[in-house]
């Protein structure tokens, strides 16, 4: 099989026309008259070596015409300006074919003449463009300049802006839109301005792959713009935000930072925080406290109720108005639940303080009342059952006495220490008293 195949590669070698060389492809063509001789060969020689004289790159050619046929020899810097020799010999008149010998120079000090003759022109052409682009770029600084002047001033942008954060914003636009007015107009004066579409669409190919590689840091920045616009929490608010409670410390260009109950920092980026659900426990000066109760099955409930409305009513701490609430929530394993609400005023009591001296207070007026809280009670069948005598009653409990004090002491110290944090970070902070709420 592999002798078969080189047979049939040798006869198509023997068979096949050969390939045509350049000077084959572009011979002149027309008609050849019978009248040529050595004075029309030594015209078209002069002819073309004239014609060759005028250009770049033949120096080291030589014409040869004998019977209409040209004959070109000699080195040139690239293939192709040897193949361009066919065609400047074939517009010749009188030239019936041509043989073109011409090859490629490897002379390194040729080779390198028209780089360094560019080189030097482009060096040239700088100098002499060197006061047009003086003056190009001080009308270019000029303009820049006004850009800078205008940003600077406190008005009208903090008229304007809602806050200083935007403010800032609104001056960074003003000197970006004024740096690229003074490119466009150096470019117009030095008569480049096509070269400004280049450099606008290589500026938004790289600020979409920016974009794409930071797309959550940007995501973080429009968010903070949007809070900072229609801020939703001022310092020193009690909010949730994801499960996260705290008092509002800050807002910053990337995240809102809260102080824990337990003292600690917590950072959540603006992105999150402009996407979930907050929970602003300060927007009300009221706020309520819940807590449940089980009694035994077998209480009075219309008098349990009476008794734990009558006792939340009369705590100091309690607010009579929202009015309190009580009410049979559902049944339990061995009891009976009560639910209990109140309001307090959460600027003066401790929400905590109070839900936790509410309930003494209860349990202590509903033992006074005779309703009993029941531990939970299991039933032990035996095979033989035996007379126990029954059990004695608890006694009752004495009642609770005077009220606890239940004072904000504990968010007053979490309030002064969020002031004293944001005097240290003013400059970083986006909320202002002043701005429009949600």
């Amino acid at each position: 099989m592999t002798r078969l195949i080189v047979l049939v590669l040798i006869a198509f070698c023997l068979i096949a026309p050969p390939l045509p060389s350049p000077a084959q492809t572009t011979q002149p063509t027309g008609t050849i008259s019978v009248t040529d001789d050595a004075q029309s060969d030594a015209a078209i020689a002069v002819r073309i070596r004239e014609i060759l004289k005028e250009l770049d790159g033949y120096e080291d050619v030589t014409v040869t015409v004998s019977a209409g046929i040209v004959t070109l020899r000699g080195t040139t810097l690239d293939s192709a300006t040897a193949t361009r020799l066919n065609d400047i010999a074939g517009r010749v008149e009188g030239v019936v074919a041509i043989e073109n010998e011409v090859q490629e120079t490897t002379d390194v000090v040729r080779r390198l003449d028209p780089a360094v003759t560019r080189f030097l022109a482009r060096v040239n052409q700088a100098i002499a463009f060197l006061p047009l682009f003086a003056v190009a770029l001080v009308a270019a600084m000029l303009v820049v300049g006004l850009g800078w002047l205008i940003a600077r001033m406190r008005q009208p942008w903090d008229r304007i802006a809602p806050n200083a954060f935007i403010a800032d914003i609104l001056r960074s636009v003003i000197r970006l839109g004024f740096a690229i007015a003074g490119l466009v107009v150096a470019l117009d004066i030095l008569g480049a301005t096509a070269l400004l579409s280049t450099i606008l669409g290589a500026a938004g190919i790289i600020g979409l792959a920016i974009g794409f590689a930071v797309k959550d840091t940007v995501e973080n920045f429009i968010a903070s713009v949007l809070l900072s616009i229609r801020q939703p929490f001022r310092p020193n608010d009690a909010i949730e935000i994801n499960g996260d409670e705290g008092k509002v410390i800050r807002l910053t260009s990337r995240a809102t930072i809260l102080l824990s109950w337990d003292g600690n920092h917590i950072r959540i980026p603006n992105s999150t925080v402009f996407k979930s659900r907050i929970v602003n426990f300060s927007r009300n000066q009221e706020r309520r406290f819940k807590f449940t109760l089980g009694l035994a099955p077998d209480s009075d409930f219309a008098t349990a109720l009476k008794v734990a409305e009558r006792t939340l009513k009369g705590l100091p701490f309690v607010l009579q108005t929202p009015a309190v609430d009580v009410w049979i929530d559902g049944v339990g394993d061995s009891t009976v639940n009560i639910t209990l609400v109140g309001w307090i005023d959460q600027t003066q009591s401790s929400l905590v303080g109070a839900r936790g001296e509410a309930i003494r207070q209860c349990l202590a007026a509903l033992s006074a009342a005779g309703i009993e809280m029941p531990e939970p009670t299991y039933r032990l069948v035996t095979q033989t059952a035996h007379a126990h005598p029954p059990a004695q009653p608890a006694p009752a409990a004495a009642p609770a006495g005077h009220v606890l004090e239940v004072e904000a002491k504990a968010e007053q110290q979490l309030e002064a220490i969020v002031r004293a944090e944001r005097k240290e970070t003013r400059d970083q902070d986006l909320l202002a008293p002043d701005a429009p709420r949600e």
